[in-house]
C-alpha cells in the first residue's frame, strides 16, 4: 500500500517559534517538504531551532516569496491543495478522505488562509471548535491536522 504523500505550505506566519513547531510536528508525522512563503521566517534561526529541537537540519524545506506559484505547481504535479481554515463549505476534517498526495496550507495567525489562496485550493478542512473561541493557535492546529491526515 502506498503511503499518503504529505507536504505543507506555511504563509505569513509571524512566530518564529510556531515556524519551529511547524518543523517538529511534520517530523513527527513525516511530512516530506515544508514551503515558507511570504514573509514566514526561515532556517537558520535560534528561535526556530530551540523548537524544532534540530528538524530544520533535516527536513526539506524551501521559500519562495509568492505562495501562489508553489500551489500551482504542486497542483500541476497531482497535489492535492487543502488550506486548513474556518471558511464557508469548509470539510470537517474528521469526515474527509485524504487523497494519497496532499498539501495543507496554514495561513496567519490572526487573519488565516486569505480568500485568495483558498480559490486555489481543492478544498477548506476545519477543525470542529466546541468551546467559545473560533480558532487554535496555528501550529496547534497544524498538529491536529497532520495527524488526523496521517492516520485516516
Amino acid at each position: 500500500m502506498m503511503k499518503r504523500r504529505i507536504c505543507l505550505v506555511a504563509h505569513n506566519i509571524r512566530s518564529l517559534w510556531n515556524v519551529g513547531s511547524f518543523f517538529r510536528t511534520a517530523d513527527a508525522f513525516a511530512v516530506e517538504k515544508i514551503y515558507l512563503t511570504g514573509y514566514t521566517g526561515t532556517p537558520p534561526r535560534t528561535e526556530i531551532s530551540k523548537v524544532s529541537l534540530g528538524a530544520d537540519e533535516w527536513l526539506a524545506w524551501e521559500h519562495a516569496e509568492n505562495p501562489t506559484t508553489v500551489l500551482q505547481a504542486l497542483k500541476a504535479d497531482g497535489w492535492t491543495i487543502a488550506a486548513l481554515e474556518l471558511t464557508q463549505g469548509a470539510v470537517d476534517i474528521a469526515a474527509y478522505a485524504p487523497p494519497d498526495k496532499l498539501c495543507l496550507v496554514l495561513g496567519h495567525e490572526v487573519t488565516g488562509v486569505s480568500d485568495e489562496l483558498i480559490s486555489l485550493c481543492d478544498v477548506a478542512l476545519q477543525i470542529p471548535m466546541l468551546g467559545k473561541k473560533e480558532s487554535l493557535n496555528v501550529a496547534v492546529a497544524a498538529g491536529i491536522a497532520l495527524h488526523r491526515l496521517r492516520t485516516a
